[in-house]
């Protein structure tokens, strides 16, 4: 399969097949707000566009970037989320990076939202719809964000069918600096165990696919072999459970 990276700047609307990758933290967090029952969610292109959505859908729940903001219920946090009860509901996202890079490729013949939770499903949903070329957004710093690209040569190999020690993938995120910044404390709306969820490699069967319905960007999961938990995952909640123990100063 021929494949290319790219950042949103470079999207050019010439994608047929395209994978939109915000590792910290837009589809982390979509993945675990369908986990915990979310229906579907619709992309906004800016706080006062998620607001007027949120407006006019009893209901509906609305996400963006930072500390809670009035008109806001939910924040871009995977540790914040994987606790919320959104089951049947809809959930409105607006992220700084990874939402508009799904919104400049929507009308692509298939377009994938991804993270590293979610890295095996979205290869298996691209051979299963018999891509030839896909073209990789990554979202962070204009497509130079080290874990978006990470996640992006991940892909790549599971696509070309490499078997893959995913750790050193894990490791250039796990040390860029948005993980750094997360960490630090220097994003407001983030929990202590945002990092670490945001590497639990197929943490999720899923896939997520983004497309048009009635003039909105939706996105919804995509499974591709239900009820499959990799072996890679479970040495990895190992491994994340380990680290959130040192991290709290367990024994």
């Amino acid at each position: 399969m021929d494949s290319r990276v790219v950042g949103i700047p470079e999207v050019d609307g010439t994608e047929q097949v395209a994978v939109v990758i915000d590792v910290m933290r837009a589809f982390t967090t979509a993945a675990w707000a369908f986990h915990r029952g979310a229906d579907k969610i619709v992309l906004a292109a800016d706080e006062d566009e998620a607001l007027a959505i949120k407006a006019c859908h009893r209901g509906w729940l609305a996400l963006k970037d930072g500390a809670p903001v009035s008109g806001f219920d939910l924040v871009n946090s995977p540790g914040l989320i994987q606790e919320a009860d959104l089951a049947g509901r809809t959930v409105i996202q607006k992220t700084t990076a990874g939402t508009v890079g799904a919104l400049a490729v929507v009308e692509a013949k298939l377009a994938l939202c991804a993270s590293f939770v979610v890295a095996g499903a979205t290869a298996r949903a691209l051979a299963d719809a018999g891509a030839d070329s896909v073209t990789f957004v990554a979202t962070g710093e204009d497509g130079r964000a080290a874990e978006d690209l990470a996640c992006a040569e991940y892909l790549d190999r599971l696509l070309a069918g490499d078997r893959l020690d995913p750790s050193p993938y894990l490791h250039r995120a796990r040390t860029s600096p948005a993980a750094d910044d997360l960490r630090g404390g220097r994003r407001r709306g983030a929990h202590p165990t945002d990092v670490e969820l945001c590497l639990e490699v197929d943490r999720f069967d899923f896939a997520m696919k983004v497309g048009l319905e009635e003039g909105m960007a939706v996105l919804r999961p995509l499974r591709t072999r239900p009820d499959a938990v990799s072996a890679v995952h479970r040495a990895q909640q190992s491994v994340s459970r380990f680290r959130l123990m040192l991290t709290r100063g367990g024994g």
